[in-house]
Parts: C-alpha cells; sequence; structure tokens
C-alpha cells in the first residue's frame, strides 16, 4: 500500500516486535491498550485511546483484524465519521461457546458489524457461518477465495541450501535422519487441539518409536493446555519445542507431515504455508481449514477432538512416503493458482480505492 502511494499506520496492543515491525512495514506504529477478553472498563480505556489517535491522523480508512480490534476500532471509527470502516474477520471464538457467553459475543460481533461499511470474512464458509448466525447483510462479502493476506510463494519455498538447514536443524534438536517429524506451528492451546495431539503421538510413539513431534510456537495461558499435556510435553524426549518463531520456514523444512487439528479457525495461514513446502497436512475439518485442505488431494481432514481419526491419518501417512510426496506437491499448486500473495494485495487495494470513490 506504501508502493502504491498510500500512507499507512498500524496500531496494536504492546509487544516487543514493534520497533522490528516498524522497520520492516516502513510504517509508524502506535500502541492501544486493547485487552484479548472482555472487560468493559479496561475497552473503554481502549476506546477513548483509539478515538484520540483517529482525531489525530485523521485517516481515509481504518481497516481491523482480530475481534477486539474490530469492535474497538470499528467503534472509534464510526464515532470519528471515518470515510472507510472495514473490518476483516479471521476467526470467531463465539463458535466455540455456548450460552450466555455465545449470546453475549454475537451481539457485540453485530455491534462491530454495525459501526463497519463492510466486513469481510477470511473465508466462504466463516462467511455462511455468519450470515446464517450473526447478520444477514449486504456488508459482509469475501475478497477471492478467502484468506487475510494471501502467501508469499517466493519467501516460503525450500531454499537452495533445504537440504543443508534440514540437516543443520535435526543436529540441533537430535534428530536423527531415519526419524520421521510430525509439525505443528501455532499457539499451543486447548482450542488449538494440542491436548489430542499430543495424546495422539503417545500412541504413535508406541508403535513407531523413530517418530518425533515439533510443536513450533508459544504457551499461552488463555484457553490453556491440560496439566497432563503439559507433563507429557515435559517428560518426553520425542517431543520438541521451540516457543515463538519469527521465522518458521526452517522447520518446515525440518518436518515430514504437518498436523493441525484445531477446534475453530478462520483461514489458517500455517496450512498454507505447510502447503507451501510441500508437506502433506492432517487438519479438523472445520471453517478455514476445509478450503484449504482437501481429501487425498493435499491432505487429510478429520473431525474435530477425534483422536481415533487423527491417530489413522498420522499413520497412514507414516507408512506411506510416496503419498506423503504426492500430497505436498499439489498442495503447492494450489496455492499458486489461488492464493499467491500479491494478487490478494492487489485485490485489497482496489477494494480500498473503489469504495473511497464511492464514498
Amino acid at each position: 500500500m506504501n508502493s502504491k502511494g498510500l500512507e499507512v499506520f498500524m496500531a496494536s496492543s504492546y509487544g516487543p516486535e514493534i520497533e522490528e515491525l516498524e522497520q520492516q512495514e516502513k510504517a509508524k506504529h502506535y500502541v492501544v491498550p486493547l485487552s484479548r477478553q472482555l472487560n468493559p472498563i479496561k475497552d473503554l480505556i481502549a476506546l477513548y485511546h483509539l478515538i484520540k489517535l483517529i482525531l489525530k491522523l485523521k485517516p481515509d480508512i481504518v481497516h481491523t483484524h482480530s475481534p477486539k480490534a474490530g469492535t474497538v476500532g470499528m467503534m472509534a471509527a464510526r464515532i470519528c465519521n471515518v470515510r472507510l470502516k472495514i473490518h476483516t474477520v479471521a476467526g470467531l471464538p463465539l463458535m466455540e461457546t455456548s450460552g450466555f457467553k455465545r449470546k453475549l459475543l454475537i451481539a457485540v460481533e453485530r455491534i462491530t458489524y454495525k459501526c463497519a461499511d463492510w466486513v469481510l470474512p477470511n473465508s466462504v464458509k466463516q462467511m455462511d457461518f455468519i450470515k446464517s448466525n450473526i447478520s444477514s447483510s449486504s456488508k459482509i462479502k469475501i475478497i477471492g477465495k478467502g484468506s487475510s493476506n494471501g502467501i508469499d510463494l517466493d519467501y516460503f519455498k525450500k531454499s537452495a541450501d533445504y537440504k543443508e538447514e534440514r540437516a543443520s536443524l535435526r543436529l540441533k534438536y537430535g534428530i536423527s535422519e531415519n526419524d520421521l517429524v510430525l509439525i505443528f506451528v501455532g499457539r499451543l492451546t486447548g482450542s488449538k487441539g494440542v491436548n489430542e495431539l499430543v495424546e495422539c503421538f503417545k500412541v504413535l510413539l508406541n508403535k513407531y518409536p523413530s517418530l518425533k513431534l515439533l510443536l513450533v510456537g508459544p504457551f499461552e495461558d488463555i484457553n490453556p493446555l491440560e496439566p497432563e499435556t503439559i507433563k507429557e510435553i515435559e517428560i518426553n524426549n520425542s517431543i520438541i519445542t521451540t516457543g515463538h518463531q519469527k521465522d518458521i520456514r526452517p522447520f518446515l523444512t525440518l518436518a515430514d507431515i504437518f498436523v493441525f487439528p484445531s477446534y475453530r479457525e478462520g483461514f489458517p495461514q500455517s496450512l498454507m504455508q505447510a502447503n507451501a513446502f510441500e508437506l502433506p497436512c492432517i487438519a479438523s475439518d472445520i471453517n478455514g481449514c476445509n478450503e484449504i485442505i482437501f481429501d487425498d488431494y493435499n491432505g487429510y481432514l478429520i473431525p474435530p477432538k477425534d483422536l481415533t481419526a487423527l491417530i489413522n491419518c498420522c499413520e497412514l501417512l507414516i507408512n506411506d512416503s510416496n503419498k506423503r510426496v504426492q500430497l505436498g506437491s499439489t498442495g503447492r499448486e494450489y496455492l499458486s493458482k489461488y492464493f499467491e500473495q500479491k494478487i490478494f494485495w492487489q485485490m485489497i487495494y482496489t477494494f480500498y480505492i473503489e469504495n473511497l470513490r464511492d464514498k
């Protein structure tokens, strides 16, 4: 957007990555006290700070991502009479709730949509869910075939040195050339299916002692893992954790099978990244995942929380190296056809300009 003449600003809660992010994106970042959980007092404080920021910057467009940033950001933009207000839906926590909490989250989501000019779900099935359960407004539409950002296939690919990188990382983490590596990339929380994944791995390891499980991502206090899962991760020498990684590409070169048994998603970037590295994927048959992964094409879909199905699909790919290669290669081909990042960015830019003209 900078290269096309737009002046870009970023705002989020504080994080240690801010300075690097500003240098990378060549855009000024502002810290706003956003919290991920519902907290009326903190949310009002965040709303006040965002209103001040919008009045200071006087943007033509406010584009929000994530549920909390969407609600507070769209309210602030509406109060400040911003010309174009856009919210991207990249995941709905309410899909995993019930009762009063679900009703409350739906009500909050409707406030977000009411304040926005456009609501952009990042997957077709998420759009269908929204229109069936939250709002059928004509302002809800999808860009291309989905995704929040597409994928840079020049960046996410095996480099000329990937075999050396693979050997180096295997040496670092004590993985032999005969070991077969299952990898998960994401936050290590219950809603990402990590409890089931660790239990699945315990079962598989008894039968296939040369397996390794690589968990790439941070532990989180929100929706934490079960205590027995954490204990198993700590004591099992075949389970490797790396914490948060700025660059996951070296770890994808290390792996043989990508496993992603999440309960809910928008349009998961990690699945696209795994496909870009020609990894066969096992994922939950849920919104977003089932728009990237297709049975016996680039991976396998399983019912969420289904431990038996997860074990069976992992075992199928463990025992069939030819199938792993076949599914991996078709995955990258599919991405190049529909989700190349620069094409997606152009669609977003065109959407901005056309709607500003309409205003």
